[in-house]
């Protein structure tokens, strides 16, 4: 039997599944993350099959999201687009340690992954945490300056008023270099990462993600099999039944391989 635990954990709501045989014992530990305008329950599906395998995994509500939603909308959500990822990134050491102090978790054993604003979350959270085993992000993009430049250019062309500054903008370009991983290769450390992407995807774009694989392929060539990139060539912004497979096989491969 499969357990879904409802809990809330220094304010984050989060969902807490785990196989029922296997709740008070120390499991190998997924945080899976949302995409944005989501939820946590919008994930169970990939949290109960990881949770089959023998892996706890904790679903987060992110900032502004689920039962954290303040009923932002339009220009006044999408402008907390990165201060919402950025939290996220710092939400999952509390969510961690909370864990591993109840002696739940194979701290050597933890993975993180998610979907669209989630993938961009992992991507961000690898440099800045050296806990992470193995990761998986499925429709995100390691560009954090590059992608929050185009979102405003974007915002821009519509004709829509963006409330900062110009260097207000530049200010808030810069501080996301400590978070991007295209500029920081070298925390990878050549770590187990999945991508997953559809190339008809038009909000995250394919192109700017595959190209990222293509240049740290070299640093994996070692271990080349730490290193998948999943294109579905007729997807567009919604992960496929192989996605979710190929997610939960990777997280099995890499987190239960020396139990």
């Amino acid at each position: 039997m499969i357990a879904v635990e409802k809990m809330n954990v220094a304010g984050i709501p989060l969902l807490h599944v785990v196989k029922d045989s296997a709740k008070n014992e120390k499991t190998p530990f997924v945080i899976f993350v949302h995409g944005f305008t989501s939820a946590k329950e919008h994930n169970l599906h990939y949290a109960y099959l990881l949770a089959e395998k023998g892996i706890r995994v904790v679903l987060p509500d992110a900032l502004h999201h689920g039962e954290r939603n303040e009923n932002l909308a339009g220009l006044e959500l999408n402008m907390q687009f990165w201060s919402i990822v950025i939290n996220e990134i710092n939400e999952l050491q509390i969510i961690k340690d909370y864990f591993e102090n109840e002696k739940l978790i194979d701290p050597g054993q933890i993975g993180v992954a998610g979907t669209s604003m989630g993938g961009i979350v992992t991507l961000g959270a690898l440099t800045q945490y050296k806990w992470i085993k193995a990761a998986a992000s499925l429709m995100g993009s390691p560009y954090y300056e590059q992608f929050s430049r185009q979102q405003i250019q974007y915002i821009q062309k519509m004709g829509i008023k963006v409330p900062l500054t110009d260097e207000e903008l530049e200010q808030h370009f810069l501080s996301l270099q400590a978070y991007d991983l295209s500029i920081h290769t070298e925390k990878l450390a050549a770590r187990p990462l999945l991508f997953w992407h559809g190339k008809k995807d038009q909000v995250v774009p394919f192109d700017p993600t595959y190209t990222f694989f293509q240049e740290i392929k070299s640093s994996y060539e070692e271990k080349p099999e730490y290193l998948k990139f999943i294109a579905d060539t007729n997807a567009d912004h919604k992960v496929s039944r192989e996605g979710l497979i190929a997610t939960v096989d990777w997280f099995a491969d890499f987190l239960l391989e020396s139990r």
